[in-house]
């Protein structure tokens, strides 16, 4: 296999790579607030089972829940599982790292100073208001170093794909490697692994100085 060869078969690997990547972000994000606020429920039993839900997507592996997602509901419910490989993937991605998001928008909810809340009551806002136009807007440049930590271990984690079989650009790297007894795919795949973690890390630097009014 030519290097140009490769680089096109992995490069079609990294597509499917940055799909599993947006479509995981775009999903855990907007998640991660809502289980975020849930936690932080009044009702004892709403938060508890939010616990619950935190407790094992963090305390487990994330090979082991793609594993559980993938054959779990074969298993379970006898379900044909031939196409069901990718939505797998994305189910088990979103609520893993749904858990994380969330539990970094609780701490930067819960750094808020009080009198924030009371100043806003004063002045006619109501919850709604104050947490969309005072709170969020500043716990989301507090927050943006830790969500740049985990949006670039997600790009990494992406490679656990593998597991499943889907031929994004690590499982492609392998397959090359071992027919071809090279080392070069493996090279390539660290090549693109860095240039996206550089990519989201540049990003993630313009989203923060975007929020440098907010000091």
């Amino acid at each position: 296999m030519t290097l140009a060869t490769m680089l096109t078969t992995m490069g079609e690997g990294m597509l499917r790579t940055c799909l599993i990547f947006v479509l995981t972000l775009v999903g855990s994000l907007p998640l991660g607030m809502i289980v975020a606020l849930l936690r932080q429920s009044k009702s004892k039993l709403v938060s508890g089972v939010i616990k619950v839900y935190i407790s094992i997507m963090r305390g487990t592996p994330l090979m082991l829940q793609l594993l559980a997602w993938y054959f779990g509901p074969y298993y379970l419910f006898k379900m044909q599982i031939r196409d069901w490989r990718f939505p797998a993937i994305i189910i088990g991605f979103v609520l893993n790292y749904a858990a994380y998001f969330a539990e970094i928008y609780r701490g930067g909810i819960e750094s808020m100073p009080v009198g924030q809340y009371e100043a806003a009551q004063v002045l006619g806002y109501t919850k709604s208001q104050t947490f969309m136009r005072i709170i969020l807007p500043q716990v989301v440049k507090r927050i943006l170093p830790s969500v740049t930590n985990e949006v670039i271990t997600l790009v990494k984690d992406t490679s656990l794909a593998f597991t499943l079989a889907y031929q994004e650009v690590f499982s492609i790297a392998k397959q090359i490697s071992a027919s071809q007894t090279s080392f070069t795919p493996f090279l390539i795949a660290g090549v693109f692994y860095f240039i996206a973690n550089y990519v989201v890390a540049y990003g993630m630097e313009r989203i923060e100085k975007a929020f440098d009014y907010y000091k």
